[in-house]
């Protein structure tokens, strides 16, 4: 069995796979995965469920949606549920159970590590890899409480650092062509985010697209200024410069 959330909310067993359609229940499960083989109090849980505003019967209402999800997870020919009822709460045991984020975690870090030791391309294609197992936002629309915002907020931080990795790896190998069209997407997905703005600048400028380039330089300041009053960092004015002055140092072989 494999349970995905770097995207809509699937578990997948064999050549199927399978979703909930019912939102609490759904947000039980993506809370007992997130917090995977630990202990969620009935009070953590009520609080993803329905906020601030509990019904009367909310912990009878919790019970109905755990049996719910126990439902879903069972299996023909296995007799060990993974929810288990532990004091003060429930917890989802993955015994031998994949989920994806971890993976994906795993993935990430070893492809910074090859990145440190300057094995660009071992660490683009473990970044690459560590990115294919999205299939869409973490969890879908899935929205709720503390702990799902929380998670949320974490892994895309994690998958824009990833991101930013593996472009910065194309460009030290010399794909600044292939990745053009892919930064793009990123600065208009992500449009205060000035890494992106710096890896695409470089990218047109070592595709021989150098007005491009400082176009790019004037469509970030005019975005960071009208959103947020602030000049581009340090990185994108002194990137600038340089283009402007066709510094060497930005040329592929002086870079590496």
């Amino acid at each position: 069995m494999r349970y995905e959330v770097l995207g809509p909310l699937r578990v997948v067993d064999g050549d199927e796979s399978s979703t909930i359609s019912a939102r609490k229940i759904e947000t039980v499960l993506a809370v007992l995965l997130i917090r995977c083989d630990q202990v969620v109090a009935l009070d953590r849980l009520i609080d993803e469920i329905w906020d601030d505003a509990p019904p009367r019967r909310a912990v009878a209402g919790l019970h109905v949606y755990i049996s719910q999800v126990r439902k879903f997870l069972s299996r023909p020919g296995r007799e060990d549920n993974p929810i288990v009822t532990q004091a003060p709460g429930y917890l989802l045991r993955r015994g031998d159970a994949e989920i994806d984020f971890p993976l994906f975690l795993d993935a990430a870090e070893r492809g910074r590590a090859l990145m440190r030791d300057r094995r660009f391309e071992e660490a683009v294609a473990c970044l690459e890899a560590a990115l294919g197992l999205w299939r869409g936002p973490v969890l879908g629309d899935l929205r709720s409480g503390p702990i799902i915002e929380g998670f949320v907020t974490w892994l895309t931080e994690a998958r824009l650092e990833s991101l930013e990795l593996l472009i910065e790896g194309c460009l030290r190998l010399g794909r600044h062509r292939e990745v053009i069209g892919r930064l793009h997407s990123l600065v208009a997905e992500n449009p205060l985010r000035e890494t992106y703005y710096r890896q695409l600048m470089l990218a047109l400028y070592r595709s021989e697209r150098r007005a491009d380039a400082l176009r790019v330089y004037q469509a970030a300041r005019t975005m960071l200024r009208e959103e947020l009053g602030l000049e581009p960092c340090r990185a994108l004015r002194d990137l600038q410069q340089a283009i402007l002055t066709a510094d060497q140092r930005l040329d592929l072989r002086a870079a590496s």
